[in-house]
Parts: structure tokens; C-alpha cells; sequence
């Protein structure tokens, strides 16, 4: 298939003279029944292995007429394919398309198309659009190069010529590295901006507008410059396949801008693909690290919990973070091999990721990696926004992406792309300093501070906790029909169902129950046998399970995993919340209301701690700290609520707020009908519940600064240097080491 790409591709833009002497030979010396088509190609390949000089004398004229490709394409013998009709049909209908009018890009977004889903999620394959391939190479090396050539063009003096040419020489030098490189879209479209770059060099040394006689000379860019590893063989080969057709397109620009044709044939030099896993190959053996100026790419996306044992290993393995290696999504594993890599250069990184290594639990664990065991930095980034990609049936996913220097070569101005909404443009801001959450740090003692998971608050608040896990594989659970028809069958069960709250329910209104059935007596239950049917069915799923601590408590099935049945009011958070939402849609639940373990929950909350909640304030340590699910919020216990740095406030202040937080809860009484998704849809939204919640941000804001914020982002990086300043020093929690005897 790789072969015949090339072919249909350079049968079209002048590889192959004449043009279309492969569709004739398809359609003129292979029979309609296709039964020697495969036989005929096998003979092609050959022949386009083989030098002119080397081809037997009496070879047919129609194959004779092909070039020598070489460049080991066609080096290896492949078994004869095996065509029938429909399959000659195909080919020459291929063979009818305009090749030359496509990229190479689109063969990854073509190979992706073709992958099932599952396959594609075990590798966390994502093939990319080239409009956010540029967000990666832009500023990790074109701008860059660029305004060096800017300069030189502006020249005036008798240097200009000679530093023309020196950049050029500088092009020809670099040294490009995708580690993940899939079909190879970030290096094709790498190498042909570069091509690009020169081809302007060439024009400002050759002005006198005269055909030049050789252009083979003029370039010295070519793709020996590119580098890649990809695990599987095919879209390894589609890379190395990619690289020389975009190599020939660049050709065919230089033969337009200068006059004459020009063709790299026989291919002299090659691209250097290998396949094999990355994780496992030491990267020194493909590429010199002194030698490496770019390392690029978006290796795969696999959260922790998605990925099988190997890939769980090579990321512990390789994090050496012990025990289960954290949480670290697969992503992470080629940050830190990447920064390993480097230290033996100088070369700069620029890498796609999900965005939660800059979110959550997971920056904990990994930036301290990056920042202090091989002292990186970051030099640009774009925040969250929905990675896109060409291929159909393409997965939704939402990234970031970093660039990251070794610190002694950081630059004194850091570029930010910030997203107002995830699908559309960034707006870049310039920083001296960014921290691992994307924002600056330049108010922070500590530049390089991670937020970690805490086991109790920050501030002197309540506990929140998560709500009831049943483990019940769903025989305690109902909705609302199916309440309904149990109670039919078992009228006694109807006093031992409870609503049951999770974050979905909680926040759209929909009903579900659970059988609570601690205080049933034994009477009670032996006069329930669809409920004892259930029990059974709880018994016999705990006992299957591989956690031992579920398989404890098998023997009692009428119990939860976790129990957290509330006995008065309670502040109800929903776990994970759409990001669309400007505020957290939280409030009060009552007994005989469940929660679920995806509410989070606060027993004897005040007004208070109601109104800080939902503030624009704590929304901004949400957004900037919390994890994400997909895009939605994630709130964590550990790395959002107890980290989180409460406002210092006077009684008459806390009862100011207070007032306006329970402004808030009267104005949602007035809308009975409305779930609290409905009331806080950012579309539906109603103008007086969203100036109770305005006039209530500001006076939360004024709390932490006169004058409150303008962004967002100002009260996130304010909260984050209020956070280092109330956390404990390391020496006030951290054990003494003890003092070495003098020998």
C-alpha cells in the first residue's frame, strides 16, 4: 500500500516522465480480470530498486521507462499480491485521482480514519490538523528563524551575502526529532516550512532574475535532517514515504522559482524512521544528542487509568516515582525522557499533552521532575483548547501545549496562548516567568511551586468528604421506573429506598434510589425475597472481584463500600461539572437524600462557606488547580478544596457575604421548575441570578485584594502565591536529617 502510494503520487507531479506511464500500465498491460496485476507491480518494484546501468537490456519498454527510486524503498521482496477485477478496478480509479494536489499530511488523518476505536485508544493515536501542528513549530523554531532571517534581509552592508549564506548553511544543520511520529505530520510539515525558509534565502542570493543552469546545487536542505520512531511498522513507513514526496513538492516549487526541473532521483539520502517503542529504545542509538536541535511531537494520550499493564510499567519505570508510579497519564513518560535526553544537548522540546499534567494531582508528580532533577523551563505554552484533527471518527480531546528549554538557554520574554473559548484563536501574552499551571509566576517566591494533595483543609474550614459507594454492581440502585415497579413487586422495600444523588442527578433533577438497609431487622428481611435476591447477587459480585478489600465485604451485602448517609442538612458539590459553567452548581440536600461518592459533601456548612464556594475566586483555583475530566471539572478533595487559601474576613464582612450568598439561594426558590443545570446554563442563565452572583464576586474579591481582579488569571495567581505563603515551611514538616559523624 505504501508503494502504491507513491506511485499514484509520483505518477502525477513528475516523478515518474512521462506522467501517467503507471496508469498505463495498469490499464494497457494488465488483464481486466486483474489475475497478473500483483505479479506486474512485483516486477515494477524491482525495476524502481534498480540503477539503469544495472537493468537487463531486453527489459520491457513500458517498465524500462521508470526511474530508479532507491532511497530502500522498494529494497525488500515482497510476496506477490493476489488481485481479482474489482481490485484492478479500484487501483486504476486511484490512479484516475489528482495526487498532485494533495499533501502528504493527509496520509496520517487517512491512516487514523482506518483504525477502529479501541485500537486507536490502546495507542492514544491522535493525528493532527496543520493548523495546530503551527502552534507547536511556530514557536519552538520558525518564528525564530524567521526574524533571524528578517534581520539579514534588512541588512544594508557588504555582510549581507555572506550571512545569507551562513543561515542557509545553519538550515542545512538543524536536526529534527518526533519521538512519537505516528505518519509524520509534524515532521513533514517541519521540513517543508524549512524549505520554505530557504527557498527565501535562495531568491535574496539570486535576484538577478536570470534561469539558473543547475539548481540541484541550490538546496542543501533535505530530509536526512528528520528523525522519528513510531511503534507500529505501517505508519512508520507512511512517514518516511510522506517525507520524500514533500521533499519532491519543495523540488518542483524550487524548478518553478528558478526555471529548470528539478528532481531528487534517485533518492540519495533518507529520512531516519525507525519503528520500535519509544519508551524502550534509548534514543541516543537514532539520533546524537549534541546533534538534536528539536524535539516535537504529540506522543499518545492515555490517561493512567486506560493504560495496560506495559504502558503503566514503562511510565513508573521510566518516572521512578515508586510504588504504583502515581497517577501520571502516558504522555508523560516521553516529557521526561525527553528531558533526560537533552541533557546531553541543547536541544529544545515542543510537545503536545493532555492537559492534565497541568492540572490536578499530576503536577505534583511530574513537574518537580522536569523543573528540578533536570532543570528545565518553559518558554511557551498554549492553555487548554480542543485538539483537532482531519481524520473521521477523530477522538475529542482537550490539550495543552509546551515548549521547554534547559534553563541556562531560557529567554528573558516567555510566550502565552491563552483560549477565551476552547475552540477558538489564542491570545498570546508575554511572561517572565510561567509556572506549571500556565500562568505567571513572577509574584511567587518559589517559581517553580506545584499544588499538592492535602489530607486535611489549608484554612480552618470543615472536612468535605465524598458521599456512599455502594459496589453493588447496580442491585441496590434504581431509577425512577424501575422504583416503581420494585415497589409493585416488593411493597414492604418502599421504606428503605432512599433518593440517590450523584453529581448527574444532582445537578439535572433525575431520579435514582438505593435500598438502605442498615436498620432492616432480619424479620424485615426475610419478609423482602426480591430484596434478599439482590443481596445475593451483591454477595456474589463482591467475591468475584480482584480488590480484596471489596471481596471483605462480600458477607455483608446489605452494607456500602463507603457509608455516608447524612442525618441533617448538608452542602452538596458535584464531582465532575461542565466546564461551560461560570460557578460550581452547589447547594443544600436534606435527609433521607444519599449521596453518591461523586458528590462531594460538607456536614454543618454556614452560609459562609456557601458564598466562598461559589465565588468567582474559588471558580478560579478550580479552573487553574482542579483536574479535568475530558474538559469538565474535576473536584478533587485532596487538590482543590482542602489547598485552597480561604479569605481572611471580619464577622461584619462574613455576614456581608453571607447576606449575598443567600440573595443567591432565594433567587433560585423563584425558578421551582428549574434544575440547577438549568438555572446556571451560561445561555439560560437569568440576568438577576447572575448579578447576585457578580455582586457577590466582587465582594469575595475585595476580601483578597483592594480593588478586586480584572482576569481570571490574576485571582488564580494570586491564590497561588497566598497558597506559598500559608503553607508550612518544608523544614516545619519534613523530618531533620540527621548530622553525619566527623570521621
Amino acid at each position: 500500500l505504501v508503494r502504491l502510494i507513491f506511485c499514484l503520487f509520483a505518477d502525477d507531479t513528475g516523478i515518474f516522465e512521462p506522467r501517467d506511464i503507471f496508469l498505463e500500465l495498469i490499464t494497457d498491460r494488465t488483464r481486466e480480470d486483474g489475475v497478473d496485476v500483483g505479479e506486474r507491480l512485483a516486477k515494477l518494484f524491482d525495476v524502481l530498486n534498480q540503477s539503469v546501468e544495472k537493468r537487463q537490456r531486453n527489459l520491457d519498454e513500458d517498465l524500462a521507462r521508470f526511474p530508479y527510486i532507491n532511497g530502500q524503498l522498494f529494497a525488500e521482496r515482497l510476496p506477490i499480491s493476489s488481485f481479482d477485477r474489482q481490485m484492478r478496478e479500484l487501483l486504476l480509479e486511484a490512479c484516475d485521482f489528482s495526487w498532485d494536489a494533495i499533501s502528504p499530511a493527509i496520509f496520517g488523518s487517512l491512516f487514523q480514519s482506518v483504525m477502529n476505536k479501541k485500537e486507536r485508544r490502546s495507542q492514544g493515536a491522535h493525528y493532527t490538523t496543520e493548523k495546530n501542528i503551527m502552534k507547536v513549530i511556530e514557536p519552538l523554531f520558525l518564528d525564530d528563524l524567521r526574524s533571524e532571517l528578517a534581520r539579514i534581509k534588512a541588512r544594508k552592508d557588504n555582510g549581507r551575502t555572506n550571512a545569507l549564506k551562513s543561515f542557509q548553511v545553519k538550515l542545512g544543520s538543524l536536526k529534527f526529532f518526533d519521538p512519537a511520529c505516528g505518519c509524520g505530520n509534524f515532521l513533514i510539515i517541519s521540513y517543508r516550512e524549512l524549505r520554505i525558509i530557504e527557498l527565501e534565502v535562495l531568491r535574496e542570493l539570486n535576484q538577478s532574475g536570470q534561469r539558473v543552469l543547475d539548481i540541484s546545487s541550490l538546496s542543501i536542505v533535505n530530509v536526512n535532517q528528520f528523525y522519528g520512531i513510531e511503534i507500529g511498522e505501517f505508519p512508520a513507513l507512511i512517514a518516511e514515504v510522506a517525507l520524500w514526496m514533500m521533499d519532491h513538492i519543495m523540488n518542483n516549487r524550487l524548478s518553478l522559482e528558478f526555471g529548470e526541473f528539478y528532481a531528487r532521483i534517485p533518492l540519495k539520502v533518507s529520512p531516519h524512521i525507525v519503528s520500535d517503542d519509544s519508551l524502550e529504545l534509548s534514543w541516543s542509538e537514532l539520533i546524537n544528542p549534541m546533534e538534536c536541535s528539536y524535539i516535537l511531537g504529540n506522543p499518545p494520550f492515555i490517561g493512567s487509568k486506560f493504560q495496560d499493564e506495559k504502558q503503566r510499567l514503562q511510565v513508573r519505570t521510566i518516572a521512578r516515582l515508586g510504588g504504583s508510579g502515581g497517577t501520571l497519564d502516558f504522555v508523560a513518560a516521553w516529557f521526561i525522557k525527553a528531558a533526560e535526553f537533552v541533557q546531553k544537548g541543547n536541544a529544545a522540546i515542543g510537545f503536545v499533552a493532555t492537559n492534565s499534567i497541568t492540572q490536578g494531582e499530576q503536577v505534583a508528580q511530574l513537574w518537580p521532575i522536569l523543573f528540578h532533577k533536570f532543570g528545565l523551563e518553559i518558554s511557551f505554552a498554549h492553555r487548554t483548547f480542543a485538539w483537532g484533527s482531519d481524520a473521521r471518527g477523530k477522538a475529542h480531546v482537550h490539550v495543552v501545549i509546551i515548549g521547554l528549554v534547559k534553563r541556562q538557554f531560557e529567554p528573558d520574554s516567555k510566550r502565552l496562548f491563552s483560549y477565551q473559548n476552547i475552540n477558538g484563536n489564542p491570545v498570546e501574552s508575554k511572561h517572565k516567568i510561567l509556572t506549571a499551571y500556565l500562568v505567571d509566576g513572577e509574584s511567587l517566591r518559589d517559581r517553580h511551586l506545584v499544588v499538592s494533595e492535602r489530607s486535611q483543609p489549608l484554612s480552618d474550614v470543615p472536612k468535605l468528604a465524598s458521599g456512599s459507594q455502594p459496589i453493588d454492581d447496580g442491585n441496590l440502585i434504581f431509577n425512577d421506573a424501575e422504583k416503581n415497579e420494585f415497589v409493585k413487586q416488593e411493597p414492604s422495600s418502599e421504606k428503605f429506598l432512599r433518593p440517590f444523588l450523584g453529581a448527574d442527578e444532582y445537578i439535572n433533577g433525575i431520579g435514582r434510589w438505593i435500598l438502605w438497609l442498615k436498620t432492616a431487622s432480619p424479620v424485615e428481611l426475610r419478609a423482602m425475597p426480591h430484596v434478599g435476591e439482590r443481596l445475593k447477587k451483591v454477595r456474589e459480585f463482591r467475591r468475584r472481584s480482584k480488590r480484596k478489600s471489596t471481596v471483605a465485604i462480600a458477607d455483608y451485602p446489605e452494607r456500602y463500600n463507603v457509608e455516608v448517609v447524612p442525618e441533617s442538612p448538608f452542602l452538596a458539590l458535584p464531582e465532575v461539572s461542565s466546564e461551560r459553567r461560570e460557578y460550581l452548581p452547589i447547594g443544600w440536600l436534606t435527609p433521607p437524600t444519599v449521596p453518591s461518592n461523586k458528590l462531594r459533601i460538607m456536614g454543618k456548612a454556614k452560609l459562609w462557606h456557601f458564598a466562598v464556594l461559589t465565588s468567582a475566586m474559588h471558580m478560579a483555583w478550580v479552573r487553574y488547580i482542579g483536574g479535568r475530566l475530558k474538559s469538565d471539572f474535576q473536584y478533587g478533595i485532596g487538590v482543590v478544596y482542602n489547598t485552597f487559601p480561604w479569605p481572611v474576613a471580619s464577622n461584619e464582612q462574613r455576614k456581608s457575604i453571607e447576606v449575598l450568598g443567600e440573595r443567591i439561594i432565594e433567587i433560585r426558590a423563584n425558578y421551582p421548575e428549574s434544575t440547577l443545570g438549568d438555572l446556571y446554563d451560561p445561555d439560560l442563565m437569568k440576568a438577576d441570578l447572575r448579578k447576585a452572583h457578580r455582586d457577590l464576586d466582587r465582594a469575595v474579591d475585595e476580601l483578597y485584594l483592594r480593588g478586586g481582579f480584572e482576569t481570571e488569571r490574576g485571582r488564580a495567581e494570586h491564590l497561588l502565591a497566598l497558597y506559598e505563603t500559608q503553607m508550612q515551611p518544608l523544614s516545619a514538616i519534613q523530618p531533620k536529617a540527621k548530622r553525619k559523624k566527623r570521621i
